[in-house]
């Protein structure tokens, strides 16, 4: 007979599950709390970090499974168990090729990005790792097109990565011809293009995912978990299976739970806002042991008016790259390399000023010219190179008038423009080291692609501008222990039976650190799918 298997979630981890689980022999069953379907995921760039895969071979660089475990602990701090990234690097290539031989998801390589800390043992400066999916026609979903959440983030799915550079910059613009045309079929790139590409693949194998139904209490007996209450539309019931797989998303719509575990400030999450940690919640009620409880996929964001973005905030990724800016804290000062990877950003906004027992680097400003706002415009918040910004954004004709707009002390931003733009111009951050890394250079100016000049440039012309940026996150990435299966531990560290995690709802595997561009859905979808293949019964490691 058949096993009978549970997934809770529509995110890329729980469809992958599903798609691994029904492909290994088992009957298959999706819920999902929001009622569009694709969590996260759909919101996002859609790219996956997976060393060592197939297309690299087409970019001719060198990859190895050793490089990629030594790249990984080499960023540990004792956070990854060491099992669960050679579990990662193990599966992470065989899952691709499962999906692209078995169902319409295919990718591509992403030539040239580095990864996040290339310069680390085993890290890959030109690239290789990363991959997303090419443009989707949603009118292969037929009925299902608009059943998958749009992204606040992405607001134009026509448009993928590969449209852009992946720094903030602006793009040459697609033709009208070619929008035409994407739009004539309902192309969509990026998460949107995962999720399409996954939710069709479950489609062709009978896999309605059941929207608007709410994962309540897991069922036990005997010790194993043996299906799952939930509730749709008021009315709860029971369901019955041989396995529950959490695919849930993290906690930090959930103010408490951030309160109880996170490791510092996180006032802004850019992930749907169904992710109040219930999968969190079941695991923890039937004994789960919890691990990596203090961190999250950090993320700086900007508040912005919600005619904008709908979630009221917009992502402060390639902006804070780009020359002619900085970022400062309340004493005027920098405090961090501007163009260093957001995850690793975010340590930056926990630094305790031990003194006034206070958040040493908050509230925190990017500051920026005119020069670029006519070389760049306003990036992810909209304007074109030139375009003014909107009113709501700070400005001052003078550096002395923007410090005094933002109550910073009298001559310390002036003193630190001054010498940031000597910095500048001799080519050297001598304080933080901005510009040295691979990681940097890349999200700069494309135009100096091979130079530090792609983020180094002096703020010389007024008027001059700030935005405030804050802690945010992509989501948490605490909860229950696995083992290399994706089975789920118990505070003695033995098996829950019947029990998986998968996605951001699991201890992550990545520990403090996000290896590189597409970090956070790579490690969801492969434990996903050995979650699947082993709740089924055919398992991808040897028992």
């Amino acid at each position: 007979m058949a096993s009978r298997v549970i997934i809770l979630g529509t995110g890329g981890s729980g469809l992958t599950a599903a798609v691994a689980a029904h492909d290994a022999g088992a009957e298959v069953r999706v819920f999902e709390k929001h009622d569009q379907i694709g969590g996260t995921t759909a919101w996002s760039g859609g790219m996956l970090w997976i060393p060592n895969n197939h297309h690299e071979d087409g970019l001719g660089v060198e990859d190895s499974r050793e490089n990629a475990l030594k790249y990984l602990m080499s960023l540990s701090h004792d956070m990854i168990p060491q099992d669960l990234a050679e579990a990662f690097l193990d599966a992470g290539p065989a899952m691709m090729k499962h999906l692209e031989e078995n169902s319409p998801v295919i990718f591509r390589p992403i030539p040239e990005f580095p990864d996040y800390h290339a310069e680390h043992p085993g890290g890959m400066v030109h690239g290789g790792r990363s991959v997303d999916c090419p443009l989707y026609p949603f009118d292969e979903l037929g009925e299902w097109a608009d059943r998958i959440t749009p992204s606040p983030y992405y607001p134009d799915p026509r448009y993928s990565i590969f449209d852009s550079p992946l720094g903030q910059a602006q793009p040459e613009p697609l033709s009208e011809e070619e929008l035409d045309r994407r739009a004539s079929r309902d192309e969509r790139g990026s998460g949107q293009a995962l999720m399409g590409r996954l939710l069709r693949a479950c489609l062709d194998r009978g896999i309605e995912p059941e929207t608007g139904t709410r994962a309540i209490e897991l069922i036990r007996q005997d010790g194993r978990v043996t299906g799952v209450s939930v509730e749709t539309d008021g009315r709860r019931r029971d369901e019955f299976a041989d396995s529950v797989i959490l695919a849930t998303g993290g906690f930090e719509w959930d103010e408490d739970l951030k309160r109880a575990f996170l490791r510092g400030p996180m006032t802004h999450p850019v992930s749907i806002q169904t992710n109040t940690g219930d999968g969190l919640k079941m695991a923890m009620r039937v004994g789960a042991k919890l691990g990596n409880m203090r961190e999250a996929w950090w993320m700086p964001v900007h508040e912005v008016p919600r005619e904008i973005v709908s979630t009221g905030v917009t992502l402060v990724a390639g902006q804070r790259s780009l020359p002619r800016s900085i970022m400062v804290n309340k004493k005027g000062q920098r405090f961090v390399n501007e163009a260093a990877n957001y995850n690793a950003f975010g340590a930056a906004f926990h630094e305790q000023d031990v003194s006034a027992f206070d958040y040493a680097n908050l509230p925190c400003w990017l500051i920026f010219d005119k020069g670029y706002i006519d070389a760049y415009g306003f990036g992810m918040m909209g304007g074109l190179p030139g375009e003014m910004p909107p009113q709501w954004v700070m400005r001052a004709e003078t550096l002395a008038g923007l410090a005094k707009n933002l109550d910073l002390p009298e001559g310390a931003l002036e003193a630190t423009v001054e010498k940031w733009n000597r910095m500048a111009e001799d080519g050297c951050d001598e304080d933080f080291g901005r510009g040295e890394a691979a990681h940097d250079i890349w999200w700069g100016d494309p135009s100096h692609r091979n130079s530090p000049a792609a983020t180094l440039g002096p703020i010389t012309e007024g008027p001059f501008f700030a935005i405030e940026v804050k802690s945010g996150a992509l989501g948490t990435k605490g909860g229950p222990q696995t083992n290399r299966n994706a089975q789920v531990l118990d505070v003695d560290g033995k098996v829950i039976d019947g029990l998986y995690a998968a996605g951001n709802v699991m201890a992550s595997a990545m520990g403090m650190t996000y290896g590189g561009p597409g970090g956070t859905i790579a490690p969801g979808m492969v434990f996903g799918f050995l979650a699947g293949r082993h709740a089924a019964g055919t398992p991808f490691f040897e028992e």
